[in-house]
């Protein structure tokens, strides 16, 4: 098949950073300055569309023509730009950045050129993000530049001529990291993939914009009064200043207050009787619960019929490859607990503050529940959510063949119960509320969710086993009555390790439960990796990998990839439990995509996903049913993994 490589320059009053995308291509004054394009391996082409120049009728049959494959970096802006104009399906076009970290390597096109050792002539060129704010954004207007409100090329025409040179060496760059990924393809249900992914985004999901700007507005009040009595029982000029309010406390309460961080204070709140300390302290705690951030996101990245667009990212976590939130990071949003949402929703939509402290007492946090309602159905329509129930544990006990625990999923489904039954030896009849042993629920619970990646006491106390009454004494226990109760797990972990290991020492492919760890590498273009084909037939892949001791002295496998705390790129290493983790999200993922495209089959038209959950606008409360049977359907290559779907209808979105 032919290709046709592109990169666009674009001009947009909207903040891209702020409010993504679709919105900044949306904007009545967007316009793409600058087309460069490249027919399968002729010279590079570059259109300045700013100054009258027409991109040639071919070229524009080409954008529609099935028979020619579009390629870019960041595909899904060029895509979504360009039918602005003309019509381009999208499942003409490929992405080099989901190529990219299909195959391991981080985002950015300049970082990857540097991550594959591209020489430097044929990388992204550094000087673009100076050329951008000149000639993409407004212009601030100044006595210097004549009160102009934009930079145009007769403006600057040296530097429009760096950025035309910019924009052809992006193609350039393009099409070298292209043809280097090109010898580990990515599969062609994960193109299909992308395909739905893309068509989801151009969606978007209905938000409440009267709800998301009455948050704000209540926030502001609350914030203002919250400050003023703050001020007015410390004397301080800045009551959220960190050094003032810690020095005014240790004066007010004769003691040393070693710092203010959340524990601290929740401590020191318990511990102090009733006063003026402990009354700033529990402002502090208040204010310090309020998510304006996320209201704030949705009133940027609202488009002007009421939706949001592009809020998730293809393959955002590429050690697993599941997606990432974008924008308001609907991956990561605060759980809602209050039964009351649906009049907590009208309060705030009324800005009756008064009435928000009488019933639910601190408003930063009642602000905080309702941020996921503030994604709505549209009118006419009804939201469907969908879940896998517990699909990671489901994986698991799949994967390890922890026939307990199929049994589970087949059956009752109570793994939190089973589990501490396991551990124990109490019948799963006694653990039930009222009985004295009920307790031990709480100890399977927190098992299940820290101990399946090879976690030990540490992430038993990070999943808030003390929170929960536990002692640090009682952990080592739990630890080993679950590692007991579950020992195909544990061969789990290191039969992974195992393998990871002596592919790196011998270089063979070895399978294992129903895995196939590899080395896979192409010499012209000195890439290696080592990888682990899933079920799916997905790939994982682990750039530029070697053995080394670890900081513990055992030989591990170190792969270069993203360290999602610094995230830069460096050195990582892994093991057994962590192997495990990773293939087991991933094939979680892989059901999560085999369940949209069953849904997108079928007719359902999904407006958000996260991570086991699907959102689904629907006119018929009934259609929920079809949906959940679709996601308990047999996965074609996961035979006798259970899956179980659970959901409900709702006019705006929340955590059941």
């Amino acid at each position: 098949m032919r290709t046709l490589s592109i990169d666009i320059e674009t001009f947009s009053s909207v903040d891209i950073k702020k409010s993504g995308s679709y919105k900044y291509a949306q904007s009545p004054d967007f316009e793409i300055l600058l087309f460069a394009y490249a027919m399968d391996d002729c010279p590079i082409q570059i259109i300045d569309l700013a100054q009258g120049e027409l991109i040639p009728p071919h070229i524009i049959e080409a954008l529609s023509d099935r028979k020619i494959m579009k390629h870019a970096y960041n595909a899904s802006f060029e895509w979504y730009c360009i039918n602005r104009f003309v019509y381009s399906p999208i499942e003409q076009w490929r992405c080099t950045q989901v190529h990219g970290l299909y195959c391991g390597y981080t985002a950015g096109l300049g970082a990857v050129g540097e991550a594959l050792g591209i020489p430097q002539d044929k990388r992204k060129l550094g000087t673009g993000m100076s050329l951008i704010r000149t000639f993409c954004i407004p212009t601030k207007p100044t006595k210097t530049n004549g009160q102009r409100t934009r930079t145009l090329p007769h403006h600057e025409p040296d530097k429009w001529r760096l950025f035309k040179d910019y924009c052809v060496n992006d193609v350039v760059a393009e099409m070298e990291i292209q043809r280097r990924l090109s010898f580990f393809p990515v599969p062609d249900q994960e193109w299909q993939m992308w395909h739905l992914d893309q068509r989801i985004n151009a969606r978007g999901l209905a938000v409440d914009m009267q709800m998301v700007e009455s948050a704000l507005a209540v926030d502001e009040q609350v914030t203002a009064d919250l400050r003023a009595e703050a001020i007015a029982l410390t004397g301080l000029d800045n009551p959220k200043s960190v050094q003032q309010l810690t020095k005014w406390l240790e004066t007010e309460t004769g003691e040393e207050i070693a710092n203010l961080q959340k524990g601290t204070v929740s401590k020191l709140i318990g511990e102090l009787d009733e006063g003026n300390a402990k009354r700033v302290l529990e402002i502090r705690q208040e204010l310090s619960k309020t998510s304006t951030k996320k209201y704030e996101a949705m009133r940027q990245a609202a488009c002007a019929d009421g939706r949001i667009r592009g809020l998730l990212q293809f393959y955002g976590a590429n050690r697993t490859g599941r997606w990432a939130g974008r924008l308001v990071q609907i991956q990561n949003l605060p759980r809602n607990y209050l039964s009351t949402l649906e009049y907590a929703r009208q309060l705030v939509v009324e800005q009756n503050v008064a009435m928000l402290r009488f019933v639910y007492g601190t408003v930063p946090d009642t602000l905080s529940q309702l941020i996921r309602t503030a994604f709505i159905a549209p009118f006419g329509k009804i939201l469907g959510v969908a879940d896998f129930a517990a699909i990671e544990a489901r994986v698991i006990a799949w994967l390890a063949g922890e026939q307990w625990r199929l049994d589970v999923f087949a059956t009752h489904g109570k793994i939190y119960e089973a589990s501490a039954s396991q551990m124990f030896g109490v019948p799963l009849e006694r653990i039930v509320k009222g009985n004295p042993e009920y307790d031990l629920r709480a100890k399977g619970k927190v098992a299940e969710l820290a101990l399946g990646y090879q976690g030990g006491k540490g992430a038993l106390i990070n999943m808030g086993a003390l929170d929960q009454g536990l002692t640090e004494g009682e952990l080592p226990e739990i630890v080993t009555r679950w590692r007991n109760a579950n020992r195909r797990i544990v061969d789990l972990w290191y039969s992974l390790e195992a393998a990871a290991l002596e592919v790196m020492e011998t270089g063979e492919a070895v399978g294992v439960k129903g895995l196939i760890f590899a080395r896979e590498s192409h010499f012209d273009t000195k890439q290696d990796f080592f990888t682990i084909q899933l079920p799916s037939g997905r790939k994982l892949y682990y750039a530029k990998p070697f053995l080394k001791e670890n900081d513990f002295g055992k030989h591990a496998l170190h792969y270069w990839g993203m360290d999602q705390q610094t995230k830069k790129w460096t050195v990582l290493n892994t093991y057994g439990g962590k192997l495990t983790e990773n293939v087991v999200q991933a094939i979680a993922r892989d059901c999560l995509a085999v369940t949209l495209t069953k849904l997108d089959m079928a007719g359902f038209q999904t407006v958000l996903h996260v991570h086991d959950e699907a959102g689904i606008e629907i006119n018929d409360p009934n259609a929920l049913d079809q949906a959940l049977a679709i996601m308990a359907e047999p996965i074609p290559w996961a035979k006798g993994l259970p899956l179980k779907g659970d959901g409900f209808t709702t006019t705006f979105y929340m955590k059941d």
